[in-house]
Order: structure tokens, then sequence, then C-alpha cells
């Protein structure tokens, strides 16, 4: 079985970047329960396949898993609407506080026990239990690429 380089996930049926294509367009479809959810389905998949992040660190993914898994949606939508907040100039409040990323962990995990398949089940991301089942990516993310460190 042929498994994807940068998270273990096989590639059949579906390769991961069609899985995420089809997720990305429920996204931005806005219905629930994939729209609300859009930060962190995108944290998910960019952590579990940094090659995306082209170079830059993943601090923002990062940040945003860790306040959707201690704050829920709402802490998510606060960051979101405070980084929009933020890239105004006319705005001199202070922004959300940030979570040290990994980005000194080279190489990445490769290996996920949750992964995008997981949270696509037959490949359509059914709406009942989404939400459980990117949690669990969440967490797994996190617990990846923490294992790195120690």
């Amino acid at each position: 079985m042929t498994r994807c380089p940068e998270c273990g996930a096989p590639t059949r049926p579906h390769p991961c970047q069609e899985l995420f294509e089809i997720v990305l367009a429920l996204d931005h479809s806005r219905l629930p329960p994939w729209g609300s959810l859009h930060g962190v389905t995108v944290s998910c998949f960019l952590l579990q396949h940094p090659s995306r992040l082209l170079g830059a660190a993943p601090t923002r993914p990062w940040t945003i898993l860790h306040t959707y898994l201690d704050g829920g949606l709402t802490a998510v939508t606060r960051l979101t609407e405070n980084t929009r907040r933020a890239n105004s100039h006319r705005d001199t409040r202070p922004s959300e506080a940030v979570f040290g990323a990994p980005v000194t962990l080279i190489p990445p995990p490769t290996a996920f026990s949750v992964t995008i398949h997981d949270v696509a089940q037959d490949g359509t991301f059914p709406a009942e239990g989404f939400p459980e089942r990117l949690t669990a990516w969440a967490k797994d993310c996190i617990t990846g690429w923490s294992s790195l460190s120690t």
C-alpha cells in the first residue's frame, strides 16, 4: 500500500491533496459544520503536510489548533478576528497570545494516528460527527509535533 510521505495516510482511494480540495469546497460553502471550522481544518492539514507551508514556520496553524483545543470554536473565531484587526494599521490593541510553535523541529513527523483520511471517512466528510473527527485530528497533530521535542 502506498502512503503519503508527509502524514503516512494511504494514498488510495484518494490522495491527501484531493481530500483537502474536497473539504475546502465544503468549508467555502459556509455551511455547518465545515464552514466555521475552516481555519482548524487548514491548520491540521498544514501541520501534517508541512511542505505546503512553503518554508514558513508552523506558528499560525500551531496557535490555531491550541486555541481551538483550549477554548473551542468561539476562541478560534476571536483569534481570527484579532488577526484581521491586527493587520490594520489603525488598530493599536494588543493581539492574542501566540503559543510557541515547534519551529526548530526538523524533520517534521511523517506518521500520524489520525489523518485527513480518517476525517473524510468515505471521501465526503460527512457532517455527522465531523467536529468530533476534526477535534481528534487536531489533537493528533499537536501530539505528533510535541513528541519530537521529548
